[in-house]
């Protein structure tokens, strides 16, 4: 098992589109946004430089997992490598259980990026506050590396990529990503994995404690979606 994740993270780390389009891009859109809300002081709770810089590291990490975990298991499957894997010794736990960990783990480059360009636009945290944000943010990407699993065994290789892309833009839209929601949004958005992973901020605020109710929710996501991607494999295991 140990030996599949570092193939898997090693592949994930030369690709050229992981760089770009989960390092660069989420990167380049923080300084985009920051510029773009030009004098105003905060936004949804935070100072605008903070929340636009934790929702865009967010960004980046669900696009790493969703995007490169689903399509490169559904190319795998396609291939008949998945099928060679279950002639091996490795168990099926094993196998989802490798494919989420390294996803979880190419997560921390899209992360680490937008937090330095942060901090070089003024982002303004204490050590404590910028480590526990980084854990919580890194923490947080297993659910959606749970996620990216479910769709590469769900969606066939020839609309995989649709399929994530609609899904992540939507939790993306309605989950705080690309502007602060409120009123009745809000109340819908709280079923939204996305908003609760930008909820994990909240604690840097004076006065403010990590939000435990995101946590929870977060949860109860990583189960339901780890049993997702499990019931796919088996059945996927079924028809080969």
């Amino acid at each position: 098992m140990t030996t599949l994740v570092r193939l898997e993270i090693t592949r994930t780390l030369r690709n050229r589109r992981y760089l770009l389009f989960t390092i660069l891009y989420p990167a380049l859109m923080y300084v985009f946004f920051v510029n773009a809300y030009g004098d105003a002081d905060r936004a949804g709770g935070l100072p605008v430089k903070t929340y636009f810089m934790v929702s865009m590291a967010t960004f980046g990490a669900v696009g790493s997992v969703l995007t490169g975990s689903a399509q490169r298991i559904s190319l795998e499957r396609a291939s008949g490598w998945t099928r060679q894997l279950r002639l091996t010794a490795l168990p099926g736990r094993a196998y989802t259980l490798a494919k989420v960990a390294a996803g979880a783990v190419t997560t921390l480059p899209a992360i680490l990026v937008v937090f330095a360009v942060g901090a070089a636009q003024g982002v303004s945290l204490s050590a404590g506050q910028w480590a526990g944000l980084a854990a919580a943010l890194w923490l947080g990407s297993f659910v959606f590396a749970a996620l990216g699993v479910a769709f590469g065994y769900a969606a066939a290789p020839d609309s995989v990529q649709t399929v994530v892309m609609i899904a992540y833009m939507a939790m993306a839209l309605f989950g705080g990503t690309w502007f602060p929601v409120s009123g009745t949004l809000e109340s819908v958005a709280r079923f939204n994995p996305v908003y609760l992973y930008n909820r994990l901020a909240s604690f840097t605020q004076p006065g403010h404690s990590l939000d435990l109710a995101a946590v929870a929710g977060l949860a109860g996501f990583l189960v339901v979606f780890v049993a997702a991607a499990a019931a796919l494999y088996r059945r996927d295991t079924r028809r080969a």
